[in-house]
């Protein structure tokens, strides 16, 4: 390959014009790309962040309790009334076993049990609707970090002990070391110490979530050794409705993953991705044009150079190889100036706007992998758009173009 090398150098050099306007449209292009993907993609891990900061890719839930049938007479006839079940709410006891079940399936990181119900929260006269939720610290840590989302105190729960979210703490004048109590409807019930104060980032959890033990919340929702759901953390996200499946079919109980239950924030993310593959789609195929016009062009002023060559013995496979080395060429160089071009613009647009915080309003996802599919799809599109041009490079006659030239 090393005459091709030297003759495409030679050739690009020579349209030292061409050449530079093609590499500057190629780096735009690329450049365009680069940023277009980065913003999208760090939209999206920004949302994809935000939504499962305060929940787990999945919930595994008993089945809900079916309507009874029961017998009514009615003038002298027997008819049915349907009436659903008023015993307590629906359990998963004996969970231990369909735990280690739950944790040795595929594509599951961590799980970890929970006791969740409704009840008040009592400070000083002033009285709020919570979420109750009994956990086990060190395992709940794993579904959900939130020791890592702490605004005072730690994520412990030991005998009476709660960890409160901040706007609740705001509410009730609450901070570390307060005391408060929590009742649920049917009266049971008790005096917490407030251990720790979170942040998750949601406002409707941060004002309503409260942590217990998970023995504390079992007491208080007359759930005696049973648990309401256990939660699941995946490796991958959007393998969350796969791993729900398997769930459910291994441990026969219900499975709802937050792919379903925020189907509608699934939606926006693949319409995003959508309109980031078709900017992609006609930045490459603006690049394709360019470089297949312009090496078009350079056939025709190179014909007679390409004849002599052909006279001389050099082979058409390898005259056609010198233009698909000019194609591949300026696809590569460019894709490499288009990065920096790319990383530049989306470093720039990220400092424009700042959230209350620091944390930048439009946060953009630069890595290694969006900068290698950026060069190998640019030097691929350099070398299919040379394809046209070096195949009537190829078939030229050398007689017809040294007599014509």
């Amino acid at each position: 390959m090393g005459f091709e090398w030297f003759a495409a150098w030679r050739f690009l050099r020579e349209g030292r014009t061409q050449t530079l306007l093609i590499l500057v449209g190629v780096a735009v292009g690329v450049g365009v790309m680069v940023f277009t993907s980065a913003l999208i993609s760090g939209l999206q891990a920004t949302l994809i962040e935000q939504t499962l900061g305060s929940q787990p890719h999945v919930v595994v839930r008993p089945p809900e309790d079916r309507p009874r049938v029961l017998p009514q007479h009615d003038s002298g006839a027997l008819v049915a009334q349907v009436e659903r079940s008023t015993q307590r709410s629906a359990s998963i006891p004996g969970w231990q076993p369909l735990l280690s079940a739950i944790r040795s399936t595929p594509r599951v990181l961590a799980a970890a049990p929970t006791v969740a119900g409704s009840a008040f929260a009592t400070k000083s006269g002033v009285t709020r609707t919570i979420a109750l939720r009994g956990v086990d610290p060190a395992q709940y840590v794993a579904i959900i970090d939130v020791a890592a989302k702490l605004r005072a105190g730690e994520f412990r729960m030991i005998g009476a002990e709660a960890v409160i979210g901040v706007e609740l703490a705001e509410d009730l004048g609450l901070s570390v070391g307060d005391k408060l109590r929590l009742v649920t409807s049917e009266g049971r019930g008790g005096v917490f110490t407030v251990r720790g104060v979170f942040d998750l980032g949601n406002k409707d959890v941060n004002q309503r979530w409260v942590f217990v033990s998970l023995r504390s919340a079992q007491t208080m929702l007359d759930l005696a050794g049973a648990v309401s759901t256990m939660e699941v953390r995946v490796g991958d996200v959007f393998e969350a409705d796969v791993a729900a499946t398997a769930l459910a079919e291994r441990t026969g109980l219900l499975a709802d993953s937050w792919m379903k239950t925020n189907a509608q924030l699934l939606v926006g993310l693949r319409s995003q991705s959508s309109s980031s593959y078709m900017i992609q789609l006609f930045v490459m195929l603006a690049v394709t044009l360019g470089i297949a016009s312009v090496l078009a062009v350079s056939v025709v002023q190179k014909s007679r150079e390409i004849g002599i060559l052909k006279a001389t013995g050099t082979s058409t496979a390898r005259v056609l190889r010198i233009f698909l080395v000019q194609g591949a060429f300026v696809g590569f160089v460019g894709s490499i100036v288009g990065c920096g071009i790319g990383s530049a613009l989306s470093l720039f647009f990220m400092q424009l706007a700042r959230n209350p915080d620091g944390t930048p309003r439009f946060p953009v996802d630069l890595n290694p992998k969006l900068f290698a599919a950026a060069i190998a799809i640019a030097t691929l599109t350099g070398l299919l758009a040379a394809v046209a041009p070096a195949r009537r490079a190829a078939r030229l006659d050398p007689a017809t173009v040294i007599r014509n030239g």
